[in-house]
């Protein structure tokens, strides 16, 4: 099923006055797509979701079913969630305590009075499908947390849903179980075909699930992209914030180049992927680098800057560095785990991955920077 939103606006009403909790907000959503909203806690994401499913009503706009209107502020058409055929599976699963798993999957059916012999196939292919036939005769408090999770997310697709709703399903579980659930999550839904919108705000869990991903903030759209087009391309500092450094610099025009001034170092960057106007005078910029791009030297360098490690964590094959200059943290990615807190480690940039920025509210440059 494809999706449509138009110009989207939420507003709640609050003893504060009136909270804009989406604003104007236009997306295509593929059929079969696996689509991620990610963001921030109090962005938005999650009230989207409810808009689509149908227990809020939007308070402008139009969100579109294959082209049919489910919701329609100008012309006050709103299906209720029944009549709409989505699926939704909550952060806190809410499981029925005192059903087994069984009826708890089987819920969705009795509620529309299915027969008894379609609910009973239903359930053991549903089952089957996500691996629990073992626990149908379980109560939800005898299950672990990934194991209520399938149940949670078999009761949902048991109705065969035209649409897959998903919010933070997988913030409750531990590191391990979230990384096998994800990929198991993902195979799924290929498996089914099943148009899904899926909430986060864990930047791995969107990265590795999404076919795309829309970056929200404050209720608006930010950015909107597949994974390796986020990764690679972020049109803002805070799209930059989930994958890079930001270290704010001044640029300066010097001849026929732009002078990057980086903690004191003066780092030349070419005039050819400037696409700012070249005016005298100085700008204040955000220079963006990522850890896996940053490069550790053992001494002094033309360019090198001086930081400090104030925090290692190992990763196993890597290890991530915390490091400080001038105030001013960063983080490194390093293969080498021999370094100490404390440590003075010299670091340089990989000349083609540096980002540049404007200061949020302006634009950033098309290519990226690097150093001649």
């Amino acid at each position: 099923m494809k999706l449509r939103l138009r110009h989207i606006a939420k507003q709640f009403r609050t003893l504060r006055g009136s909270v804009a909790a989406v604003r104007d907000i236009s997306l295509d959503i593929g059929d079969g797509e696996f689509f991620v909203f990610l963001g921030p806690s109090g962005c938005g994401k999650s009230t989207l979701l409810n808009l689509v499913a149908g227990l809020e009503k939007p308070s402008a706009g139009k969100i579109l079913f294959d082209e049919k209107a489910v919701a329609d502020g100008q012309t006050n058409v709103f299906l209720p969630p029944r009549d709409r055929n989505v699926a939704m599976v909550f952060q806190s699963y809410a499981l029925y305590p005192h059903l087994k798993v069984f009826d708890n999957i089987a819920f969705p059916l009795r509620v529309v009075k299915e027969s008894r012999k379609a609910i009973q196939n239903a359930v053991e292919t549903t089952a089957r499908m996500l691996d629990i036939e073992n626990l149908l005769q379980s109560k939800p408090a005898e299950l672990s947390g990934g194991q209520r999770q399938r149940v949670a997310i078999a009761r949902a697709l048991i109705r065969r849903p035209r649409l897959f709703l998903l919010d933070e399903p997988l913030s409750n579980l531990d590191a391990q179980l979230r990384t096998r659930m994800r990929l198991e999550l993902k195979n799924l839904q290929r498996k089914l075909e099943i148009t899904t919108l899926y909430v986060t705000h864990d930047q791995t869990e969107a990265m590795t699930l999404g076919d795309r991903i829309a970056l929200l903030r404050n209720g608006s759209l930010i950015q909107v992209g597949s994974p390796q087009e986020m990764y690679d391309q972020p049109q803002s500092p805070f799209a930059a914030t989930f994958i890079m450094n930001l270290i704010p610099a001044d640029i300066k025009k010097a001849k026929d180049r732009w002078i990057a001034v980086l903690f004191e170092n003066r780092l030349r960057l070419p005039l050819k992927n400037m696409h700012w106007p070249q005016k005298p005078g100085s700008d204040r910029i955000l220079l963006g680098i990522r850890p896996e791009d940053i490069v550790l030297e053992t001494k002094d360098s033309e360019h090198a800057l001086l930081t400090h490690v104030s925090a290692i964590e190992p990763l196993g094959r890597e290890v991530l560095l915390h490091l400080n200059t001038d105030g001013t943290d960063l983080t490194a990615l390093s293969k080498k785990s021999h370094y100490k807190t404390g440590q003075q480690v010299y670091i340089s940039f990989e000349p083609d991955h540096i980002h540049l920025f404007r200061k949020e509210g302006s634009h950033r440059n098309n290519g990226n920077s690097n150093f001649k």
